[in-house]
C-alpha cells in the first residue's frame, strides 16, 4: 500500500502558555497543503524476523526505530496485532521547517495501517495513539483545515477560505529545532479571537494574523525576515512563517514571478 503523506502550514501561531506537563498551549490553524512525502509498506508472504525501513530523498538523519513511521507502528502494536512489514520511505517534506512532515508520515501510517488490516479502529482512537507521537499528529488522522487549541490536538474544522489561492514555500539552508524555537518565545495570554481572524479577507490577516515564534528566530535569522518581506514584495496576500520554522510561505492570487534569491529555495510551488 502506498500512502502520500501531506504537510501543513500553520495560520497564525500564538503561544499563550507553559503547561505543568512541559508542553505549551497554542491557537493556530492547521492547512493542509500538497506537497507530501510518500510511505509504502508491505507485508511480505512468508517469515519475517522483524521489521525492515528503508529511506530515500530527503537524508533521514536518525536511525529507523528513532523515527516517528516506526515509533506509531511500535505503540499500534500495543493495540493492536500487525505482521512484520517492509517500508520505505521517500522523504521531500524536509525538516526542521515547520511542515509537520514526520508528523504526518507517523499519523498517516497508523491510518493507513488501520485501513488496510481492517483493525477497525476510530478517527478518535486513531488520533488518540497519535497524540503519543507528537502534538500535531492528531490533526493529520483527518488532514482537514482546522482551528488548533491546546497542544495543538484540540481541533475544530474550518472552511477553506484560502482553496483555490496560490502559495509557494520558501526553505532556506536553516534547521530550527522545535526545543531552539521555543527557548526564546514568552508565552503570552490572548483572546481566542484567531478563529474569527482567520474568517475575515485574507487582506487583512498581515496586520491581525501573527506567528510568536518570529520575533525571536527573525532577529537570531535575519535571512527568514528578508524572505517575508520579498515574498509580500512579490505581491503576497499574506506571508508567514510556518510552524516553529524555518519555512517561509507567500499566498498569492495567482502564480508569482520571484526573484532568483528566493528561487533556488522554492519547495512547493502550487495550488492550495
Amino acid at each position: 500500500m502506498i500512502l502520500f503523506p501531506k504537510a501543513k502550514i500553520n495560520i497564525g501561531l500564538y503561544i499563550t502558555e507553559k503547561r505543568n506537563d512541559g508542553f505549551h498551549n497554542l491557537q493556530t490553524v492547521f492547512y493542509p497543503v500538497s506537497l507530501c512525502d510518500a510511505l509504502e509498506f508491505v507485508a511480505p508472504p512468508g517469515k519475517m524476523t522483524g521489521d525492515e525501513f528503508s529511506s530515500s530523498g530527503i537524508d533521514i538523519d536518525c536511525p529507523p526505530e528513532k523515527n516517528l513511521v516506526m515509533k506509531a507502528l511500535l505503540k499500534l502494536r500495543e493495540f493492536k496485532h500487525l505482521p512484520f512489514m517492509r517500508i520505505h520511505l521517500h522523504k521531500a517534506i524536509p525538516f526542521g521547517a515547520g511542515l509537520g512532515g514526520g508528523s504526518s508520515d507517523a499519523a498517516t501510517f497508523i491510518k493507513g495501517l488501520n485501513k488496510h488490516f481492517g483493525l477497525g479502529m476510530s478517527n478518535e482512537e486513531l488520533k488518540e495513539i497519535a497524540l503519543t507521537i507528537g502534538s500535531d499528529c492528531p490533526f493529520f488522522i483527518d488532514g482537514n483545515p482546522a482551528y488548533a487549541e491546546g497542544r495543538g490536538e484540540i481541533t475544530t474544522p474550518v472552511d477553506p477560505v484560502i482553496s483555490g489561492k496560490h502559495i509557494v514555500i520558501i526553505k532556506p539552508d536553516i534547521d530550527i529545532s522545535t526545543k531552539e524555537a521555543y527557548q526564546e518565545c514568552v508565552p503570552l495570554k490572548r483572546p481566542p479571537d484567531l478563529k474569527d481572524h482567520f474568517n475575515l479577507e485574507i487582506t487583512r490577516w498581515k496586520d491581525l494574523i501573527g506567528n510568536d515564534f518570529e520575533k525571536s528566530l527573525f532577529l537570531k535569522y535575519p535571512q527568514l525576515a528578508i524572505i517575508k518581506k520579498s515574498l509580500y514584495d512579490a505581491g503576497a496576500l499574506y506571508s508567514s512563517m510556518s510552524g516553529s520554522g524555518s519555512s517561509i510561505y507567500g499566498i498569492f492570487n495567482e502564480k508569482p514571478n520571484l526573484p532568483g534569491s528566493l528561487r533556488q529555495f522554492i519547495i512547493y510551488n502550487g495550488v492550495l
